[in-house]
């Protein structure tokens, strides 16, 4: 069967058209082998290409293709001839290769073996797709809904749940990069949200002898790097626009950090980051696992894991204006709540605001960089003209709502792979009465060109600006400014001298325009991942000797870290420090009652001796005992007892 599209619609729903095409042999056990979008081709990717006489034979010569994956081809009806590509519309989302062309027929193969292992859906809220493909009725839950799209007959790119009724499930193959020779695809419902696949992940791992190896393919082209976590440099592979790359890690090699738990088993953690530079919520963390034994079995887990004028007038004044206090912060996203710490993927803001409300000026940013804390890494978010560089790392800058002397930028928090420090750095120029907002053009997702408003400009050439006896050029007033990289922020703005001249000719006059000057804005925030490698490898240890060589785990990242205290294990020592103590007590007591009673019997036995000797005139007593043994004890007793307690006789 192909599916194909033969007009635009106007009505609530848009018509597929499906057509029925006899093959020599049955491709693949999918609902339909082909889509045909007419009047379109893809651009610049052409592979291999081959005279044709009908469609059906284009069909066929990608359907049968065995030197490469054929995805898509492209069969111009005038010419005869049918082009083979490696890629689609999917492959190259993002993108302007999907162009009109009248002549031609696009056919891409839905036969193509895509990855659908590791899978990143996208929101599109407050749409949902007019026609579907699959309508499921009493599904549980939304992981259910996914599974459902994932595993479809089809390739599924979009899904929703809920929106259309209590437990139903609505799939199907189309998304906004396949719908662009659609009119109104959508229907608009505020409180229904489309799910889109954005990228699908296989990771395979290959043991060798002396090291590991990871392969990845993905359903989407990959522009990034992929490393060993903690590595990004010394163990990394930089991937430039592919669908399958690898990375080799040695087992002596001491960059890569392979670690050996018992013998026969090795494991490392690698990162698959999307951008070159830094690491956002989009990126993979992958705990990947070698295990050695007879058989050579290998196990993989993954894981989800910053004037002067030339001229002299006949008249002149002079009037002296401070320049705005202007702080900027890193917000929440509404700008409510200051953060000093986020994970990646954090919805926030940077907020520049102007403390005095009653100031006569407005401001625009521009030159808006973020820096690492340890390698001197850089990433440019907003450019000299005032637009953002990538719309899907931070969006434009814009007024807020509530007051138009603070400026907004909404981003998802991100960090660079050797910090967890990112700093930002603004060049904010204040402008009055307004400042006008410059004009961006950003491609969106389908690969269009859309137009922006972002209250970011480049700044006027200026001849020199004169302060405090200095004169410096534009470019370096800019190099001074950014060469302060520990200043945390400028406390005290310098004075804006701002000297309009009004010449008198005849009866009228005019005004200079005034000049200004930039001002360095700095803030930092400590942003971790949430890859979660080190906590999960406190928590998870072996616990078996048998492993299967096919195991895939996924674990999301944790939502947050921090510190926790044993309780039980602290009362416990508390408990038994206050015993020691009481038995120190104890023991302390006992003995000092002890010697209290051996000196009060010591005491009554020589009160009675003494008593005895004075009612006898003490000559009874020594009588019937020879003299020697009584010398012996008078001097036993004048020598002992007598001398510690200090009485004579």
């Amino acid at each position: 069967l192909i599916a194909f599209r033969v007009a635009k619609s106007q009505f609530p729903v848009f018509t597929l058209y499906a057509q029925k095409s006899c093959l020599n042999q049955r491709p693949c056990s999918r609902a339909w082998y082909i889509d045909r979008v007419q009047g379109y081709k893809l651009n610049g990717y052409t592979k291999r290409k081959f005279p044709a006489e009908t469609r059906r034979d284009c069909i066929q010569l990608c359907l049968g293709q065995t030197e490469f994956t054929c995805r898509s081809a492209n069969f111009d009806r005038i010419t005869k001839t049918c082009e083979l590509s490696e890629m689609d519309r999917m492959t190259l989302s993002g993108s302007s290769a999907f162009q009109q062309q009248d002549t031609v027929d696009y056919l891409e193969n839905n036969c193509a073996d895509e990855p659908n292992k590791l899978c990143e859906f996208k929101r599109l809220p407050g749409r949902i797709l007019k026609t579907v493909d699959s309508v499921y009725q009493d599904i549980g839950s939304f992981d259910e809904c996914r599974d459902l799209c994932l595993n479809a007959p089809y390739r599924c790119h979009s899904y929703d749940y809920g929106d259309t009724g209590d437990m139903v499930c609505r799939l199907s193959h189309h998304s906004r990069i396949t719908l662009n020779d659609v009119q109104d695809p959508y229907l608009s419902v505020p409180e229904a949200t489309t799910y889109e696949l954005s990228s699908c992940y296989n990771v395979t791992i290959e043991c060798g002898a002396g090291d590991m190896i990871a392969r990845i393919r993905t359903s989407k082209l990959f522009d990034g790097k992929v490393y060993a976590k903690g590595s990004p440099k010394s163990c990394a592979v930089d991937v430039k626009k592919s669908l399958e790359f690898e990375l080799r890690m040695g087992y002596q090699n001491l960059e890569c950090n392979v670690r050996q738990s018992n013998s026969g088993r090795y494991m490392n953690d690698v990162v698959i980051q999307h951008h070159d530079t830094i690491v956002t919520s989009s990126d993979l963390g992958l705990a990947v696992t070698c295990h050695y034994d007879l058989t050579n079995k290998s196990v993989t887990n993954n894981v989800l894991l910053d004037i002067k004028d030339d001229f002299e007038p006949a008249l002149s004044e002079e009037v002296i204006v401070d320049s705005p206090n202007v702080l900027m912060k890193i917000t929440s996203r509404d700008g409510s709540d200051v953060l000093r710490t986020a994970e990646v993927g954090d919805p926030l803001a940077l907020k520049f605001e102007i403390l005095d409300a009653q100031s006569p000026y407005e401001i625009f940013v521009r030159e808006l960089v973020a820096m690492d804390g340890s390698d001197n890494a850089e990433i440019t978010l907003i450019d000299s003209n005032g637009c953002p560089t990538d719309q899907f790392i931070m969006g434009p800058i814009y007024k807020s709502a509530a007051s138009g002397k603070v400026l907004l930028a909404h981003f998802d928090a991100f960090k660079f792979p050797t910090s967890e420090l990112v700093q930002f750095r603004a060049l904010v120029t204040p402008c009055m009465p307004t400042c006008e907002p410059v004009q961006c053009n950003q491609e969106d997702i389908g690969g269009e060109l859309k137009s922006m408003s972002s209250y970011g400009r480049r700044r006027r050439a200026l001849n020199v600006t004169a302060f405090e006896g200095a004169v410096y050029t534009s470019h370096e007033l800019q190099q001074q400014l950014l060469a302060q990289q520990h200043q945390q922020l400028i406390s005290r703005q310098r004075l804006l001298r701002l000297r309009s001249k009004r010449a008198a000719v005849a009866s009228t006059s005019t005004s200079s325009k005034p000049s200004q000057e930039d001002m360095l804005l700095v803030q930092s925030i400590q942003i971790t991942d949430k890859f979660g490698f080190d906590k999960q490898q406190q928590q998870q240890q072996p616990k078996s000797t048998a492993y299967d060589s096919n195991e895939t785990i996924f674990i999301s990242g944790e939502a947050g870290q921090g510190y926790c205290v044993n309780a039980i294990g602290l009362i416990v020592a508390v408990t038994v420090f206050l015993l020691a103590q009481l038995a120190v007590i104890a023991i302390w007591t006992y003995l000092h009652q002890r010697r209290r009673k051996q000196q009060h019997y010591s005491n009554e036995g020589l009160s009675s001796a003494s008593s005895y000797g004075s009612h006898n005139g003490g000559s009874t007593m020594v009588t019937s005992v020879p003299n020697a043994r009584s010398e012996s004890l008078c001097k036993l007793y004048d020598s002992g007892f007598a001398g510690r307690h200090g009485r004579q006789f």
